[in-house]
């Protein structure tokens, strides 16, 4: 296992920067999963841990040795492709096994380790044939067989499962933590898709154009979002979004026309007058009638999902997504009441778009 230390790492192409200054320890054993949208710098952060992309500052260390110029083959890392990267002439088994041929492991000794690795991962019916035989889920399984078996420090998945199929990817994700959990291996896995992200990671890394927005558990994430950003990344359906003023005697968030979100006593004496964002969560609303909310919202349409419904309402200028498993029938164009409990709302500055806390210093301009 092997400790990861990154600290104000900076990559730039010409005068362009595209990594602004990250800084990041991924314990020995643990999953780390760095998660945004494309052109976040995800992936470049991942290539410079890997050694296929230079640093332009800052420093990288695995097992306490600095790695800002070793080769990748010296870094004591394997790393899993979006396209596998398999030779399309060579078997399985010889695909597995070409890392262990070219460090000079003797035949018989090569063969029984593929041979295990093979096992573990299903593959040991298939390691006479060639890549182009297999499944897309059976190319991933070679790609990450071939990883495991150079027994390397530092797993690193570079948005392995993209090129699956949704029923695939839940299986891959489930044999990737499967293996992780087997082997112990430090595992850094980058990917835009919040589900790889949130039922992989031991911690998430949530990364916005070039910098770390936040780090932490998924729970921690999902039930405490650090930004606006965050917020409205993380979470299937998305968070709704809301301005307004904190009214600290209310202990409330006044939004333009008048209506009135509550929110707990202590958040609104310690931001009063200020201009925020509020987050509701889809599922965190409850629906009643009208007039009976804190607001009215009119419906609109609704997707069926199975146990659930996603109903979509008009607020203002707004839609307004509410989770509902208890599936109420609405009539399009029917106003409806939506009901949130106030330690539900989720608080953030205007200005900076960060979340607000009760125990903050309200810094934020005061509106007048």
């Amino acid at each position: 296992m092997a400790h990861i230390t990154i600290q104000d790492v900076r990559k730039s192409y010409a005068k362009t920067e595209v990594v602004h200054g990250v800084s990041l320890e991924v314990q020995s054993g643990e999953f780390v999963v760095i998660l945004g949208p494309s052109g976040c710098g995800k992936s470049t952060l991942l290539r410079m841990i890997a050694g296929l992309e230079s640093i332009s500052g800052g420093q990288i260390t695995i097992a306490g040795k600095v790695v800002n110029d070793l080769e990748p083959h010296e870094r004591g890392c394997a790393m899993v492709f979006q396209n596998y990267a398999l030779y399309p002439h060579m078997t399985v088994g010889d695909n597995i096994g070409y890392g262990l041929k070219v460090a000079g492991l003797p035949r018989a000794e090569r063969t029984a380790k593929v041979a295990a690795v093979a096992a573990s991962v299903g593959l040991t019916e298939f390691l006479d044939r060639r890549p182009g035989q297999l499944s897309g889920g059976q190319r991933q399984r070679v790609a990450m067989a071939r990883a495991i078996v150079r027994e390397p420090a530092v797993f690193l998945f570079d948005e392995p499962l993209s090129n699956l199929d949704a029923k695939l990817r839940v299986q891959m994700r489930h044999e990737i933590r499967r293996i992780h959990n087997q082997i112990s291996a430090t595992s850094v896995f980058v990917t835009h898709d919040q589900a790889e992200g949130m039922t992989l990671a031991d911690r998430l890394v949530v990364m916005n154009k070039g910098v770390i927005e936040q780090v932490g558990t998924p729970e921690e994430i999902y039930h405490a979002p650090a930004s606006v950003y965050v917020g409205g990344f993380i979470g299937s359906p998305a968070m709704n979004f809301m301005g307004g003023m904190v009214a600290p005697k209310q202990a409330c968030v006044a939004l333009e026309n008048g209506c009135r979100i509550a929110i707990p006593q202590a958040l609104a004496a310690a931001h009063a007058g200020h201009l925020v964002q509020i987050g509701l969560r889809p599922e965190a609303l409850n629906l009643v009638p009208a007039g009976m909310g804190a607001f009215d919202a009119t419906f609109d349409f609704f997707e069926e999902l199975g146990p659930a419904r996603l109903y979509h309402f008009r607020f203002e200028d707004l839609m307004i997504a509410v989770l509902s498993s208890d599936k109420p029938p609405v009539q399009v164009g029917q106003p409806m009441g939506l009901k949130i409990a106030p330690e539900a709302v989720h608080l953030f500055s205007a200005d900076t778009g960060k979340r607000l806390e009760a125990s903050q210093k309200a810094t934020e301009s005061v509106l007048v």
